[in-house]
């Protein structure tokens, strides 16, 4: 077959064209970093809604920021305190992702970062089984553990506040091919012995028309901020396994739950009857980068087909694999969840001395408080970045760039709005 030649009387128009296609592009981009970079790119005023920017006319404020509007403060820096997940990636985190960046790898999983990382979890975790599966997101971790856990038949039993429960539209219900998913009551924010009791007697076991629990879920720390001491999962997971459940556990924030027990990663896992840990890793310095962490084999067999089809076997799984090495050597991770611990203390002791009130203690980075509307609006306008959860209370999250200045500078707002 013959090949017809690019060159000819139309050829250089072709590449003019292109080129100034290319420099327009790349002029407007330039212009658009600019304008970006004083603050001056214009945005759609309130109510514009999707009519353009000719309806919308043009402002100099600065892009809106999260769920709400950015504080307007008198130019004064914004003290984050929304979440843990708006903070950046860990420098040596970036510094493993660059690392790994060279030559070329096996895809798929079968480099050499993802090979270190097998064997890092399995020293972290002190268990010569394990294996770990990265995966982009908790979400996606939490669903493909479960799924490989419980049958389609089957029910998962969880905190009637958890995370799965009530904050994954229903990924895991979907990946698991309809199973269900089951709220149990329980003081704190968290199961008890008494609870899941009570959960089991309400099942009908061996009726057909009935799900069957199967497996067993906790949240630590709980989305309140609540942890479940080494000892308190050892209780429930016995209770789980006396009714051949298997046991999961959402470990989103687990390094700070660590840090806060001052226990060992295998004490609060596969010693304390886990099977299989979502292990978070994103929003304490990484990017888009968790994963799965299984010591049963039976779980890891089914997740090797799992995750593939679910797309998460990623062709460059390196810069995943490479920055989960990373987040778990030398326990940079610990460090890094002690750094935002430390804050939340700070916060903490700062706001119990001004008379405010807590819903949780602030064993982690994670505190509600309760405030009045005109409180939280003070703080707004003094520049503080937080979630209201409903009228009279906020919630409150440090991360690990959060910094004693950052505290300071919040706690001094509160004692001005508290006024």
């Amino acid at each position: 077959m013959a090949f017809r030649s690019r060159s000819g009387p139309h050829a250089a128009n072709r590449m003019h064209c292109r080129d100034r296609e290319r420099s327009g592009v790349s002029g407007k981009l330039a212009r658009r970093r600019r304008a970006d970079q004083e603050g001056l790119r214009p945005v759609p005023h309130p109510g514009a809604g999707d009519r353009g920017p000719a309806a919308a006319g043009r402002s100099l404020a600065p892009p809106r920021q999260g769920r709400h509007a950015a504080p307007q403060n008198g130019g004064m820096a914004h003290i984050e305190l929304r979440s843990d997940n708006t903070a950046g990636v860990a420098p040596e985190i970036l510094a493993a992702i660059v690392a790994a960046n060279t030559g070329t790898a096996i895809a798929y999983g079968g480099d050499a970062w993802t090979a270190r990382l097998q064997e890092t979890v399995r020293t972290v975790f002190e268990h010569p089984g394990a294996r770990v599966f990265p995966v982009t997101s908790g979400t996606a971790a939490n669903a493909l553990a479960l799924s490989a856990m419980c049958p389609p038949w089957g029910a998962v039993l969880c905190h009637e506040t958890a995370h799965i429960l009530n904050s994954e539209a229903a990924a895991t219900s979907m990946m698991g091919g309809g199973l269900l998913l089951r709220g149990v009551a329980g003081d704190d924010h968290r199961m008890q012995p008494a609870t899941l009791a009570e959960a089991f007697a309400a099942t009908r076991w061996g009726d057909n028309h009935h799900s069957q629990p199967r497996v067993l879920s906790f949240t630590q720390p709980t989305d309140m901020g609540t942890i479940y001491r080494v000892d308190e999962l050892g209780a429930l997971t016995s209770a789980a396994r006396g009714q051949g459940l298997r046991v999961h556990l959402d470990g989103a924030r687990i390094a700070n739950a660590i840090v806060a027990l001052g226990c060992r990663p295998a004490d609060m896992t596969w010693r304390a009857g886990i099977d299989v840990v979502s292990l978070g890793a994103t929003k304490n310095g990484a990017l888009s980068a968790e994963a799965i962490v299984s010591f049963d084999d039976a779980v890891s067999d089914e997740l090797v087909y799992r995750t593939k089809r679910a797309g998460h076997v990623t062709s460059k799984m390196r810069f995943q694999s490479a920055q989960l090495d990373a987040y778990l050597t030398d326990d940079l991770w610990l460090r890094l969840a002690a750094r935002s611990n430390a804050r939340m203390r700070q916060l903490g002791d700062g706001l119990r001395a001004l008379g405010v009130g807590f819903l949780n203690r602030p064993d982690v980075n994670m505190l509600f408080v309760q405030v009045d509307d005109t409180v939280a609006t003070a703080l707004e306008r003094a520049g503080l970045l937080f979630y209201r959860i409903r009228p009279g209370v906020i919630r409150l999250v440090t991360g690990w760039q959060t910094t004693e200045d950052d505290i300071d500078r919040a706690l001094a707002a509160f004692a001005h709005a508290l006024r």
